[in-house]
């Protein structure tokens, strides 16, 4: 199936925010604050700029709450009496020179007294400087299964350490961008570049003291997203707004990628220290899981990021005791966000590391190991879901490992590593991801979406799920037109405008095709069955369908058809105590990964990856392959080369010259598998599919580099610097051993 979005965007007919002009538009741009934290004195207009011509918004012209609304309304719009990161927002300007725009933002001073500040978890956690709330914690969860208090007296090893994770960059292609302009009456309308028109509704409405159906939000074609136009776009929408209400002119705001790289949320910073008993034979008793995250200044997701790390840090193992808790602390850093996979890279990192080290202390091969300890249909969860799937995670590593070559690679490079030249090695990791909302977030959403046909038999699609490059566009009318029994170039879908399309919920978690798809199966159905009950439909044929629409039009005005999300009727969860079916299902995956060393440079090059992952049932099995190696693409940046580098909570590298992400030419070969065994909520039997694939690359690839070093390596990325400093350490240990 060719896809829907493809010929608009290759001959250049989509539009983008940037395409939009307007008459009379103004362009807007942000002053920021350049410290950390601080209270603001006064703000200094340079002489020499024509500042009447200027539209001017500082906090005091908000009319209603200076908050971007989300989940804990604490981050402000613009910054007020004080400021608690650098680029926070502070006052915003608007002129139609662009030019004289960017000068213009260059001639304000903002006089800031310095603030005592936190940079690091350590800092946070010791809370001797309190910069959120009592205590600099934004959330705490505890889950906890059996009594791990007992494991430890029964163990034969206990194996424990400490691993961590940096930031990291979305690096979308196209920077954020909004477009706001304000009617004669007061109503607000903006256009750009968003994951969740629903959620940038929500922020506006909150921000400028409207009725709901006094603000309007139309997602442009959008270059990108991966969890970096979540919440962010609320932000830039709030500011865009405020200047076209105060100027009562159309403002667009696009930001250049410096500002996009300082300003906007990236994947949260984690500590994730893992205390392991384990039998003699390999079986695992208890786990203790302290997961730390680096919220930065404001609360945006990071109670929710943290709530999926927690569910996942467990993974794949079917362990009796387990305690995991979990922290999201504040820092004068720019606040963290979403970002694709939303906590579990992090978890999955440290806890298949952390199964290395295991195997290696018991003396058993990796595969081994996961062997002994994988979760089957009828086994309990960490939060103590129970696995009502065939689930046969087994034959997925077998599969996996068979296609990689591994174990005849594993013997062959351990022989020729003990020669000169490149060391190399091959490592795996095993996990799953579950797909939609956290727990009761299903519910809470009550998403809805819905058909439309027109009288030549014609079907729109009306969901706010928006088309960012994954493919949503043609999946989705991939599942309406068959199960309307039509062709797929007799299906579109509506522009996701809020006064077009009802709230299906955000494109996040994995949920769009399974939910959001699901919901579009059904109202399908209903149209269908609406047609059959009139009379109207009598044969299979695409002419007798669009017959019977005409008919029924005719008779009635329109056809239209909407379905609410239902939870499957086996999923409960406790919000409170984090228990119980954290997911309606699960997508399961392993990743194995080959990579050369240079033991003198430490530069490390992936040579290969194998992906096998079992998703369902596979609807459009090109996009479906591309979600994979784009997913694997982002995890090798992730483990490897993606290092954000702060400076008093700012990113210093913030152009594409010096952060660093994986090119074409460090890009191996990808050779994805998909196993499926459809799932009976999801429509067709798919489940989700997005986030999986960025789980497994990076402790693949570390387990493949200590494979190719002999050493432990507990960060990343692993830079070269890293590795260098690794070896270092084992060199240092074995010549004290030796000495000793």
């Amino acid at each position: 199936m060719l896809r829907k979005d493809g010929r608009a965007k290759v001959t250049g007919a989509a539009l983008f925010v940037d395409d939009l002009q307007a008459p009379q538009m103004l362009y807007g741009a942000t002053v920021r604050s350049k410290v950390a934290r601080g209270r603001i004195v006064k703000i200094n207009f340079d002489a020499g700029i024509p500042w009447n011509e200027f539209t001017v918004v500082t906090a005091t012209d908000i009319p209603g709450s200076n908050c971007i609304a989300l989940i804990i309304d604490d981050q402000p719009c613009l910054a007020d009496a004080q400021v608690n990161h650098p680029e926070e927002p502070i006052l915003l300007l608007a002129h139609h020179d662009r030019y004289l725009l960017a000068e213009a933002l260059r001639s304000v001073q903002v006089e800031i007294e310095p603030l005592p500040v936190v940079f690091t978890l350590k800092e946070a956690l010791e809370a001797k400087t309190v910069i959120w709330g009592e205590d600099n914690v934004f959330k705490r969860i505890v889950i906890e299964k059996g009594d791990v208090n007992t494991a430890w007296k029964h163990a034969d090893f206990i194996v424990e350490e400490t691993y961590s994770t940096g930031a990291q960059e979305q690096l979308y292609i196209e920077t954020n961008g909004m477009l706001a302009a304000v009617s004669a009456e007061g109503s607000v309308t903006v256009w750009g570049s968003m994951q969740c028109p629903y959620y940038v509704h929500k922020a506006l409405t909150k921000l400028l003291g409207l009725s709901a159906d006094q603000v309007r939000v139309i997602q442009t074609e959008t270059g990108g997203g991966f969890g970096g136009k979540e919440e962010y776009p609320s932000m830039l929408a709030a500011h865009a707004a405020l200047l076209a209400w105060k100027s009562g002119k159309p403002v667009k705001m696009i930001y250049d990628r410096a500002e996009d790289m300082a300003c906007t949320t990236k994947r949260h910073p984690a500590q994730i220290h893992h205390r392991t008993a384990v039998t003699r034979d390999g079986k695992l008793l208890g786990m203790e899981i302290n997961l730390t995250i680096d919220g930065g200044a404001y609360a945006t997701l990071s109670g929710v990021v943290l709530s999926r790390a927690a569910i996942h840090a467990a993974g794949t193992y079917n362990c009796p005791n387990v305690r995991i808790n979990g922290v999201a602390v504040a820092t004068n850093a720019v606040p963290h966000g979403a970002f694709r996979g939303f906590g579990a890279p992090q978890a999955f990192f440290a806890l298949e590391r952390h199964m290395e080290k295991i195997a290696a202390v018991v003396g058993l091969p990796s595969d081994e190991l996961r062997r002994r300890n994988f979760l089957h249909k009828g086994d309990l969860t960490a939060t103590g879901q129970k696995i009502h799937e065939d689930v046969d995670l087994s034959g997925l590593l077998d599969h996996a490992l068979a296609r990689a070559g591994y174990h005849q690679k594993r013997a062959l490079f351990c022989r020729e590593n003990s020669e000169q030249g490149l060391r190399r090695g091959i490592g795996f990791s095993a996990f799953f991801h579950g797909a939609g909302f956290t727990g009761s977030g299903e519910r809470y959403l009550a998403s809805i979406a819905g058909v439309e046909a027109t009288s030549e038999g014609r079907i729109r699609i009306l969901t706010s799920g928006v088309e960012m490059g994954q493919g949503t566009n043609t999946s989705l009318a991939q599942i309406v037109a068959e199960t309307l029994h039509v062709p797929l170039d007799f299906v579109q879908v509506a522009e996701p405008d809020t006064m077009q399309v009802p709230n299906s919920g955000p494109t996040v978690a994995s949920r769009t095709c399974m939910v959001i798809g699901k919901l579009l199966e059904r109202a399908a159905t209903d149209l269908r069955q609406t047609l059959v009950g009139s009379g109207l439909l009598r044969g299979d044929s695409l002419n007798d369908f669009r017959s019977a629409c005409a008919a029924y039009i005719q008779s009635h005005g329109e056809l239209k058809t909407y379905a609410q999300y239902k939870a499957p009727p086996e999923i409960f969860w406790n919000d409170e105590t984090h228990c119980g079916d954290a997911y309606s299902t699960f997508a399961w995956s392993v990743h194995v990964t080959e990579v050369s060393v240079d033991p003198v440079t430490c530069e490390v090059r992936v040579e290969n990856f194998v992906a096998a992952q079992e998703v369902g049932r596979v609807i459009h099995p090109i996009m479906a392959a591309g979600q994979i190696e784009g997913g694997v693409v982002q995890g090798i940046g992730f483990a490897l080369s993606e290092e954000v580098v702060w400076a008093n909570g700012r990113m210093e590298n913030s152009q594409m010259t010096n952060y660093i992400i994986p090119t074409a030419l460090d890009v191996p070969k990808i050779e994805v598998i998909f196993l499926e065994n459809p799932y009976p909520h999801g429509p067709m039997g798919a489940k989700g599919i997005g986030e999986l694939p960025i789980d497994g690359p990076a402790p693949a690839l570390v387990n493949a580099i200590e494979n190719a070093l002999g050493i432990s390596v507990n960060t990343i990325p692993a830079t070269p610097e890293i590795l260098m400093a690794a070896m270092e350490a084992a060199y240092a240990e074995n010549a004290f051993a030796i000495a000793s």
